[in-house]
């Protein structure tokens, strides 16, 4: 299906706020369970819109089944850098471009086969943000005795800090990315094997694990935040951190930015501020963060 087909069956309603529009051809499909299912045609619109949700239509274009998945260019950008929803973003990779008239969508998708920067950096401080979260989880789970659900946290914070070495090497983390890591032969694959196969009790090897955590991943703080750093210091005014949770580039974090932050702050990487705001009272002071 061309664009003056897809014109036809869906009129000027392609083009109206949308940005762009992908075509994906199915060959060969089958019913899976997945998102695609067993549809012939997946049309991606990509609008403007920063807060649209993702919606679809199940139409027929023709003998043609047709999924038609309206998404926005921020969702679709959170989704690349997250790596979530596999389907849609294979839709969006290996799609035909049928309506680009800017380029935006081709040099997005260009922006990530070849992982260039900024995405390096946003990927970075995505799964950097996601290991803490998940080593800090595995660490209460230890000093309340719960060692199998320690060694769940600990085991996806070790994925996490796989995808951390593969960025570092600039290589896209891919959904096998122990199959990736295993072949770059670094220490995150020891330490996984480690995990997962010795002989040790559940306790020790979660303990080794998290100690490992500690003292490497940590040193690499500084360059795993350059991203969050660098809007830190784009302002000579320190940054609350409900400004930096509504951040166009640290959205996709804002949940775990507090800890971030914290954990920056203990370790002499960002200052803190003590500010009066009009009509706090006494002793009720916010805190602004800076970097130099």
């Amino acid at each position: 299906m061309n664009l003056s087909n897809l014109s036809f069956f869906y009129g000027e309603s392609v083009y109206v706020d949308a940005m762009g529009t992908i075509i994906f051809r199915q060959e060969g499909h089958k019913f899976d369970g997945s998102l695609l299912h067993d549809f012939d045609l997946i049309i991606l619109i990509v609008r403007e819109q920063e807060d649209k949700p993702l919606t679809v239509e199940h139409t027929m274009a023709g003998e043609l089944r047709c999924q038609v998945l309206h998404v926005s260019l921020g969702s679709l950008r959170r989704w690349l850098v997250a790596g979530e929803k596999g389907d849609l973003v294979k839709c969006f990779m290996e799609g035909e471009i049928v309506h680009d008239p800017y380029a935006r969508l081709a040099q997005l998708r260009q922006d990530f086969i070849e992982f260039r920067q900024p995405l390096r950096d946003r990927k970075m401080l995505y799964e950097f943000s996601h290991f803490l979260w998940m080593y800090v989880e595995a660490k209460r789970y230890m000093q309340e005795g719960f060692y199998t659900d320690a060694y769940h946290s600990v085991l996806n914070s070790l994925k996490h800090w796989a995808k951390i070495e593969l960025i570092e090497q600039k290589v896209l983390p891919e959904k096998a990315v122990w199959e990736q890591v295993r072949g770059l032969n670094t220490a995150i694959h020891k330490l996984y094997e480690e995990l997962t196969q010795s002989t040790e009790t559940l306790a020790q090897r979660v303990e080794l694990v998290m100690l490992a955590c500690e003292f490497s991943v940590m040193s690499k703080m500084a360059e795993c935040t350059v991203l969050l750093l660098n809007i830190l210091r784009s302002r000579p005014k320190p940054w609350s951190v409900e400004e930096l949770a509504h951040h166009p580039e640290l959205d996709m974090i804002s949940n775990k930015l507090p800890l971030v932050l914290r954990t920056l702050v203990n370790r002499s990487l960002v200052r803190e501020t003590a500010v009066w705001s009009e009509g706090a009272t006494y002793g009720n002071q916010g805190i602004r963060y800076s970097a130099e």
